[in-house]
């Protein structure tokens, strides 16, 4: 199941998301031509718990620094490319609804409580956790309260067919959400082996849908 777009037209050019997607674009050509390599660039600019609940800096660039460099990293093709399709989906909505500005902080800040929500369920890890999927899932989280009725466009496999459906966002989310507590449950205990930060999605989402009404402007702002 690979959505693609929604049936809500964005009513302005969502400047941030598609700044947002190519900063994240930019670094990962970055991190894939570095000489100093992927996995050192991770090291050093990738957000680990211990370091962070420790207040302990192992790293040449600060702990909290690196709650937000490594929002922008990625560890392979399909990483950044399944989040920013994502960011592309959904982010421009969002981006209508709270004004650029705004936007721009609510991202930051969904990033921010999903890096933390990892850190604390895996205070332990030394493995530098990288990937704005924890930002995109506050987008996510504040998509499915404001806009649950909307029409998501996506393409389904059967074998070697396939077809293109609209299917609901409350389900096409709901689903999603629903997948990233049972992993986040199912590879407890088993972090320091790496894989997904099932438990950063989950709480960047639940950061998304509980506060976005807090970030609505009073006025919805005018664009020219």
């Amino acid at each position: 199941m690979i959505p693609f777009k929604d049936d809500i037209p964005s009513r302005t050019f969502p400047l941030v998301t598609v700044a947002l997607i190519i900063v994240n674009v930019l670094v990962y050509v970055w991190e894939t031509l570095t000489p100093m390599g992927g996995e050192n660039v991770a090291l050093l600019y990738g957000a680990i718990p211990h370091n962070l609940i420790a207040f302990h800096s192992g790293q040449q660039v600060s702990p909290l620094e690196t709650v937000f460099t490594s929002m922008f990293l990625h560890g392979g093709f399909l990483h950044v490319a399944g989040n920013m399709l994502y960011l592309w989906i959904f982010g421009d909505n969002i981006e209508d609804e709270l004004g650029h500005f705004r936007f721009l902080l609510f991202y930051l800040f969904s990033g921010v409580a999903a890096v933390y929500s990892y850190a604390i369920t895996n205070p332990e890890s030394m493995l530098p956790m990288i990937g704005a999927s924890g930002a995109i899932s506050g987008v996510l989280g504040a998509y499915i309260l404001l806009f649950p009725r909307a029409r998501i466009h996506t393409l389904l496999f059967f074998g070697f067919f396939w077809q293109i459906v609209r299917i609901p966002a409350v389900l096409v989310i709901g689903f999603w959400i629903l997948l990233q507590v049972v992993s986040g449950l199912l590879s407890s205990g088993s972090v320091q082996h790496g894989g997904v930060a099932w438990f950063a999605h989950v709480g960047g989402f639940v950061a998304g849908f509980v506060t976005i009404k807090l970030w609505l402007p009073r006025i919805k702002p005018r664009f020219q």
